[in-house]
């Protein structure tokens, strides 16, 4: 009876522990989006600022702005930005790109990621160096992410180019100590 007992603990305990992971695995893999916009009327050799908002399909993190708790230890593991109109537009026609993320309200902002050395024959799909040492838990429990890509143009484009942005999170259950 006793062993019973304990294999039935130790068979609840291996559950509750996988669900964790599991938790933290399907976070791990859910997105944030963004469109930003680099206006035909950018000027060449100019920084130039783009600021819109990030979304995630999954609303875990919070309701109505008040934090739940689930996750913690938020970080940015992959920035990846592609031209989706003109969807051949050459992202090597930028010379350098920052993205910065902020509460809604634009204040605490961060660096999160960048691309410094963008060749002139990149393409339509740039990915950039995540900046993944700093939490961005209080970013994430926020109602809305601000997303501001500052950027640097080589060459002027034709048209407005709307540029989509994948944010790969990776967080884990529970709150942090």
């Amino acid at each position: 009876m006793k062993i019973k007992l304990l294999l039935g603990a130790v068979v609840l305990l291996w559950i509750i522990a996988g669900c964790n992971m599991v938790k933290s695995m399907v976070k791990s893999s859910i997105p944030y989006t963004a469109t930003l916009t680099i206006p035909a009327a950018s000027e060449v050799g100019t920084t130039h600022n783009d600021v819109t908002t990030a979304a995630s399909f999954d609303r875990n993190f919070s309701v109505n702005g008040i934090t739940l708790g689930k996750v913690s230890e938020v970080s940015l593991i992959s920035a990846k930005m592609e031209s989706t109109g003109p969807a051949d537009y050459n992202l090597g026609d930028l010379t350098w790109v920052k993205l910065y993320a902020s509460k809604a309200d634009g204040k605490n902002e961060v660096l999160i990621a960048s691309r410094t050395d963008i060749s002139a024959t990149t393409g339509n799909t740039l990915i950039l160096d995540a900046i993944s040492t700093q939490f961005l838990d209080q970013y994430v429990r926020e109602k809305d992410v601000r997303i501001r890509m500052a950027y640097q143009l080589r060459k002027k484009p034709a048209t407005d180019v709307s540029v989509h942005l994948v944010l790969g999170m990776n967080a884990y259950p529970g709150e942090r100590n």
